[in-house]
């Protein structure tokens, strides 16, 4: 029973650990906390680097759905890397000059505690924020009303603790910040990892598409053999209602756009999801299917290792584009070039 409790608390220990060890490298502070069989479990965010308002800003978001621990785990891992090469990594010292480095590594406490989808009381935090699709969404996983019993359950109406926190964290980043790249970290979804954006709620184009294109360009020619991403808008895949990101997206979007002057006109912002395709853990080892747990997480101890390590290519990218200033040096001549391409790969049907 004690190795359970440890094993359901490991995440939140990690944290604990970082904060304990290592709080004079960076800010930190407690969004929300819930309690759980009379355990406080806090929403906590983590900064690095510069301070004040106008510089770049990358976060790193983990833990949205309880049971894929191996978000959470994928985002401290890498917090505590960054940690350890700060006493000798001088890139890293001067990229923090100029650079906000934000985590929120577990933003569904309760649910990673006890091994649930949901918060705790039973809701999809990725379902709950206060949007509706404007276009038919896929069956109970865009998500659904009935019952808090069922999958995919959207809240009463209600925006929950956890997710109002972490919108209004987020807008707070963005309020400040010349530019904001997200990556949240999930798991469970098909094969293959993928790089979603916006929207969820409609199959109607990204209006930030071009920055996607854009990022995506570069990191493809700067990392030719990386191979693993399939980067798509993710109303491709399905629809939902609630989305996080769609939501905060629409708040920070102009009243109207000179489609003349679009690229100056958006929001700096990119959010992006990574679904790490977890059903390939389950294709390696298919006893992990007699395992809940097993279908969002690596079971084998060489697997869990090589997930942790496996993106780290791809969000320290997220923080050299950030450092260079990438998306605030994008010309309005290059935005419409940029989105001809996103809406060619993507929108063309």
């Amino acid at each position: 029973m004690a190795l359970f409790a440890r094993q359901r608390t490991f995440e939140v220990d990690m944290l604990a650990r970082i904060i304990a060890q290592h709080q004079h490298l960076f800010r930190h502070h407690t969004l929300a906390e819930r309690m759980c069989l009379g355990q406080p479990l806090p929403v906590k965010s983590i900064e690095l680097g510069a301070r004040g308002v106008g510089m770049p800003t990358v976060l790193f978001v983990g833990g949205i759905h309880g049971v894929e621990r191996i978000g959470s785990q994928v985002v401290l891992s890498f917090l505590s890397s960054l940690l350890k090469r700060l006493d000798w990594d001088v890139h890293l010292q001067q990229l923090l000059q100029k650079v906000r480095i934000a985590f929120v590594p577990i933003a569904n406490p309760v649910g990673v505690f006890k091994g649930t989808r949901g918060n705790g009381n039973n809701v999809d935090l990725m379902r709950n924020a206060p949007l509706s699709a404007i276009e038919p969404v896929t069956f109970m996983v865009g998500g659904q009303s009935v019952s808090k019993h069922l999958p995919w359950y959207r809240g009463e109406g209600d925006t929950e603790l956890e997710t109002q926190v972490l919108i209004d964290y987020v807008q707070r980043l963005i309020d400040s910040s010349s530019s904001l790249i997200s990556l949240d970290v999930h798991s469970g979804f098909g094969l293959l990892d993928h790089l979603w954006f916006p929207n969820a709620y409609t199959k109607a184009p990204f209006a930030g598409a071009a920055y996607v294109q854009y990022l995506k360009q570069l990191f493809d020619a700067g990392y030719p053999h990386h191979s693993y991403y399939q980067c798509a808008p993710q109303s491709q895949f399905y629809r939902t209602h609630g989305d996080l990101w769609d939501y905060i997206y629409q708040q920070n979007m102009p009243a109207s756009v000179d489609a003349g002057n679009r690229g100056t006109s958006l929001p700096k912002l990119v959010p992006l999801t990574l679904e790490m395709g977890s059903w390939a853990w389950v294709k390696k080892n298919p006893r992990q299917v007699f395992n809940f747990h097993g279908y969002f997480n690596p079971q084998q101890r060489h697997r869990h290792q090589r997930i942790l390590r496996r993106h780290i290519t791809l969000m320290q990218f997220l923080l050299d584009a950030a450092y260079s200033e990438m998306l605030e040096k994008m010309p309005n001549s290059a935005f419409e070039q940029y989105r001809q391409q996103a809406h060619a790969k993507w929108y063309k049907r």
